[in-house]
């Protein structure tokens, strides 16, 4: 046997990136829709791009909006992700991403237990509603389960709120119980979706080179062009 069988070439662990997209009517207006959809089609962009044999990152799109909560992207590596763009009609059905979110991150066969922590980013330019488009609080429950369950209480969570309208309570009920105290990014206009989602592709590349890309980084949310 040649000795060089002895040595096995480490295989990366994946680091798994869930965004959960508001794609009701509201977002068809202003640009939000075309900018948000650019700006996640860059940072699976630059996500691929990323060569480190400790995490190969996986991005999975969960839709919420017209028909509920959808699996838009499937989890897959960002390097062979081929984007399609979302469309933007319906209410704002959040009760039923966040269940959706709970069973995708809490599957083994789409999060193995030898993946990296999930990083879990909610974007929304409304309230929650029913799925008349009545204001609801129905998200209430299944946030809860989402925040309860074993990984994604471990999991990093960001969120985006899109306009004035945009619902701040729940996107900072959201982000309860981290260790470190991160704040609703605010996007008062279409540009800032992208640098929101620069900031997030730069949070995790750097997490995932880090000593132990397990840990929670300690967020840098000091760069001047973010509004928080």
């Amino acid at each position: 046997m040649s000795r060089f069988n002895q040595f096995t070439v480490p295989v990366a662990r994946r680091m798994p990136v869930i965004i959960l997209a508001d794609v009701s009517g509201s977002m068809s207006v202003e640009g939000k829709i075309e900018t948000l959809n650019r700006a996640i089609a860059e940072t699976i962009a630059s996500f691929a791009e990323e060569e480190d044999v400790r995490a190969e990152i996986y991005v999975a799109v969960i839709t919420f909006g017209k028909d509920g909560a959808k699996i838009h992207q499937p989890l897959t590596a960002a390097s062979v992700i081929q984007w399609t763009n979302m469309e933007a009609i319906g209410s704002t059905p959040m009760a039923a991403a966040f269940e959706l979110a709970t069973t995708v991150v809490e599957d083994k066969n789409q999060i193995a237990s030898r993946d990296y922590y999930p990083t879990i980013v909610l974007v929304s330019d409304g309230q929650p509603t029913d799925e008349r488009g009545h204001l609801t609080d129905n998200w209430k429950q299944p946030l809860q389960q989402l925040l309860n369950s074993p990984r994604a209480s471990k999991a990093l969570r960001l969120s985006m709120a899109i306009g004035a309208d945009a619902d701040y309570e729940v996107l900072k009920e959201f982000l309860q119980g981290q260790p470190q105290d991160i704040p609703v990014f605010r996007a008062d206009e279409a540009t800032q979706i992208r640098q929101f989602f620069r900031w997030v592709t730069m949070t995790v590349t750097n997490r995932s080179k880090s000593a132990n890309p397990q840990s929670m980084p300690i967020i840098d949310y000091s760069n001047e062009d973010l509004v928080f």
